[in-house]
Formats: C-alpha cells, sequence, structure tokens
C-alpha cells in the first residue's frame, strides 16, 4: 500500500488538540471550567463506548464532563425533566443525549428539547437553519467539521473551482457536509442511495465523501484520478471468522487513483471527537459573552 496517499488524520487530530488545550487553559484562568453534560438511556454497549472515549478525551483537554447514565426504562418526561434542568444550569456549557434513544423515546422531540445554544451535536433544527444561512453563531456536527478540517489542511480554506461530491444525506453527515463544503466555495453534489448513474457522478468528484453506511461500496469505478476521498463509513463485517471495522470506500481499490484518502478505522472518528470538545469550548465562550470564532 502506498501510506503517503493515507491521510494521518492521527497526526491532525493532536495538532487540533494542541490548540484546544490552549483555550481550555485560557479559559480555566479566567474561572471558566468548559463543562458538558452526557445523557446515556440504556446500555447499549457501543453507545457506552462513545460515552467513555468522550469522557476520556475530555478529561485529557482539562473540560468537565458531567455524565448522567439513566435506566433503559426512564419515561421520556423524566428525561425531558433533566434536559429542562441542564438548559437552566449556568454551569453547563454544552449537552448530548447519545443515541439511539430506548425506541418509546422520540428522538427528534428529546434532541429538539435542547437549547440550540448548549447543543454540541448541531442537531437542534435553529443550529441546522444557522448552517444553511451561513450564520456562524450555530453548532455545528462534529463529524462534518472534522472532515472539513481534514480537506482543508490537504487543500487549503478556499475550495473555490473544487467539485466535491457527498454520497449520502443525513442530518449528521451528509447534509451539513454538503453546506459546509458549499460554504468553502466548492461546487456541490449530493448523491443518495436512490441516485441514478452514482459511479458517473462519483467520478466528478475532486473531492468524495462517503457517508452511505455501505462496507466497501465505493470503489475504483467510482473515483475520478487524484481525488481527495474523505470515509466517514464506520461498517462492521466478519472476514474468515474474524469481525472487523471497514469503510464506505474499498481502500485497495481505490489506492491507486486516489491523491488522498482517510482510513477506517483511525480516519475521521479521531476528528468528530476533537470537534465535540472544540463545540464545548466554542459554547463556553458564547455562554460567557467571549469571542469564539
Amino acid at each position: 500500500m502506498n501510506n503517503n496517499k493515507i491521510v494521518d488524520c492521527k497526526q491532525i487530530a493532536i495538532a487540533l488538540e494542541e490548540k484546544l488545550q490552549i483555550e481550555v487553559q485560557n479559559l480555566i484562568s479566567q474561572d471558566i471550567t468548559p463543562t458538558f453534560a452526557t445523557i446515556l438511556v440504556g446500555e447499549n454497549p457501543a453507545s457506552m463506548i462513545y460515552v467513555k472515549n468522550k469522557h476520556k478525551k475530555a478529561m485529557a483537554l482539562g473540560i468537565k464532563n458531567n455524565m448522567y447514565h439513566l435506566d433503559e426504562n426512564t419515561s421520556e418526561s423524566e428525561l425531558l425533566d433533566l434536559i429542562t434542568e441542564l438548559n437552566q444550569d449556568e454551569q453547563v456549557h454544552g449537552m448530548i443525549t447519545q443515541l439511539p434513544l430506548p425506541k418509546h423515546m422520540d428522538t427528534t422531540k428529546i434532541l429538539n428539547s435542547i437549547s440550540p445554544q448548549k447543543d454540541i451535536d448541531g442537531l437542534n433544527p435553529i443550529n441546522i437553519g444557522y448552517l444553511a444561512t451561513q450564520n456562524q453563531d450555530g453548532m455545528i456536527p462534529c463529524t462534518p467539521l472534522g472532515c472539513l478540517h481534514i480537506i482543508k489542511t490537504l487543500l487549503g480554506n478556499d475550495l473555490a473551482g473544487k467539485h466535491a461530491v457527498v454520497v449520502g444525506r443525513s442530518n449528521l453527515v451528509g447534509l451539513p457536509m454538503a453546506q459546509l463544503l458549499l460554504n468553502s466555495n466548492a461546487t456541490i453534489t449530493v448523491a443518495h442511495s436512490k441516485t441514478t448513474n452514482l459511479e458517473e457522478i462519483c467520478k466528478q468528484a475532486d473531492i468524495l465523501v462517503s457517508a452511505v453506511g455501505r462496507a466497501n461500496f465505493i470503489n475504483a469505478s467510482h473515483i475520478k484520478e487524484n481525488a481527495v476521498v474523505v470515509d466517514v463509513g464506520i461498517n462492521k463485517v466478519n472476514i474468515d471468522g474474524i469481525s472487523k471495522i471497514v469503510g464506505d470506500v474499498n481502500m485497495e481499490s481505490a489506492l491507486p487513483l486516489v491523491k488522498h484518502i482517510t482510513p477506517v478505522p483511525k480516519g475521521v472518528g479521531l476528528l468528530t471527537i476533537m470537534f465535540l470538545m472544540s463545540n464545548v469550548v466554542k459554547s463556553a465562550k458564547k455562554l460567557q459573552k467571549l469571542n469564539y470564532n
């Protein structure tokens, strides 16, 4: 494998972490400790790992994470009461309700109940609206922020003249990713599972972001020579009886063509958690009426 083409996301994350540590220490010197709350309902094993990883990274940065682990049978109204309490707590700058929630809860209702200013996942409709109107005041979902940071690290801040294709249209990744790229002057095509002629559309991309959630779905037939490929997919597959994590992009097939490609694992996910922490810091600055841009 040509490792020079594989993006070292760990080094990009380390550089971001060093910058964040300085910002956190600066806030702490002003008696402001960036603080966020994590709410986990139930015992979903993957969710428990994600919550633990977020807590560990927060501790390393000097950010305080208040954790609330609720029983699977907690009522929707009890969860909403906790969110209301946290919305009103001036010592809490951000909030996450770890998904998925139990089936008896209305996920949209829960996410919409989080104060937009404390919505560090960027999923409240008001924050989605801020992004769509290029307003810098809103919170932006962390995975698209991480993807954009990787792309700009590789290609520069102004993406004018670049054609970007985003495969996937979720509120969490695909749609905000397209909007962020558009706001950075790229020309955007959004494709998805019902797109016809997907290979031909992807082959036009100078920047190809795949967030479709299908193992090895994108291969050489989708990729323009010297494209930058960002693989957001995290898919479990069974290879010779061993469970492995792979992306949406078939790395072996894509590598000869690409200019740069992000790996899975140890790729975009490393930046996702860093931008979650960055959103906590941004929220703390906003709520304390400090400059946050």
